[in-house]
């Protein structure tokens, strides 16, 4: 029986806001007597998550995933409610459960931005009470995985976004945590970037049974990375399954945008793809993967002239979202009943 690596049973998290009051007299009145608003953050959330799993949280701008992440990490203490990470309550346990977990928060780097990266590498070292040997032997066990061998040396400010955040991910890993927790890692990374760090938290969790759990704008992550996604807006859990009836049932569309070496024809078009718009030398496409495969439209669009450049992406996460709602709310309208003539 697999132990579960997370538990959250009923969890909330509510923030008082100050209300802004118009005009003076208002300001003055608020100044000495201040009303505030409650934001519900996190509604009624209830998950588990398995040993070594690969669990996707993803949802919209203000969804409570962020808020969620710093719960489990022990960060925030929650309104009410229960967690259990490994074993341990966060909010109550932080420094045990910081020895077992690796954290990762695009958007708050842990590296020192003046110092070249190995020398947060062996601060990290003696936070987590490693011997030296050790650590030179992870260090290098994580260059050649994360393939960051020839930045270490660089100072951190020096780096691109993309060279920060394979540092970033494999410092979170220097003391082999039991658990990742990635709060958006690919924010702002070009294809390529991401790729190379998908690539690498894959092969890390299969090799040393880490559990990640994963927050992302980028459905192209989940797909990359995590065999179950759940999705939460306002809080509250809309969505939760495999990653493949996910894939199956709402992320079918795919957007196409191609360039080609010479001009093409006014009335571009392909077989089974909507052309959205046209320009001189390139043409941005849409189709449904259930009609027509991708195979077909790569060979088609190839046909017509000498490819420089081709993307095919998903849609916005947010239109998924959207589409999930308008089908569960599609399903709760009640049928009413026909009378025989």
């Amino acid at each position: 029986m697999v132990m579960s690596a997370i538990t959250v049973s009923h969890l909330h998290k509510t923030f008082q806001s100050k209300r802004k009051v118009a005009g003076l007299k208002g300001s003055l009145k608020a100044l000495f007597r201040p009303q505030y608003s409650r934001i519900e953050a996190v509604r009624d959330l209830s998950f588990e998550m398995e040993g070594g799993e690969r669990l996707g949280f993803i949802g919209p701008n203000g969804a409570g995933k962020s808020t969620t992440i710093k719960i489990l990490t022990g960060i925030l203490y929650p309104t009410s409610g229960e967690a259990s990470v490994l074993g341990f309550r966060p909010w109550k346990e932080r420094k045990q459960l910081a020895f077992q977990i690796g954290t990762v928060f695009g958007q708050r780097p842990q590296l020192w931005y003046h110092l070249p990266a190995i020398d947060t590498f062996y601060l990290f070292g003696k936070i987590y009470e490693m011997e030296d040997s050790d650590v030179r032997r992870r260090i290098g066990f994580l260059s050649e995985a994360f393939k960051i061998g020839d930045l270490l040396e660089t100072p951190v400010r020096k780096l691109s976004l993309g060279q920060r955040m394979r540092c970033e991910v494999a410092a979170s890993m220097l003391h082999k945590p039991r658990l990742l927790l990635l709060d958006e890692p690919s924010i702002g990374l070009d294809v390529v970037a991401k790729h190379s760090i998908r690539d690498a938290i894959r092969t890390m969790s299969q090799e040393e049974g880490t559990g990640v759990l994963l927050t992302s704008h980028d459905a192209s992550d989940l797909e990359a990375l995590c065999k179950r996604v759940i999705i939460i807006n306002h809080g509250q859990i809309v969505y939760q399954d495999k990653v493949s009836n996910l894939k199956r049932s709402f992320l079918t569309r795919k957007l196409v945008e191609v360039r080609y070496a010479e001009e093409i024809r006014p009335d571009f078009t392909i077989p089974g793809v909507e052309t959205i718009k046209t320009g001189h030398y390139g043409a941005k496409l849409q189709f449904d993967t259930r009609c027509t495969p991708v195979s077909a439209v790569m060979y088609d669009l190839t046909q017509k002239g000498s490819v420089v450049d081709i993307t095919i992406s998903d849609p916005p996460l947010e239109e998924v979202i959207a589409k999930i709602y308008q089908e569960e709310q599609a399903d709760a309208i009640p049928v009413e009943p026909t009378q025989a003539g």
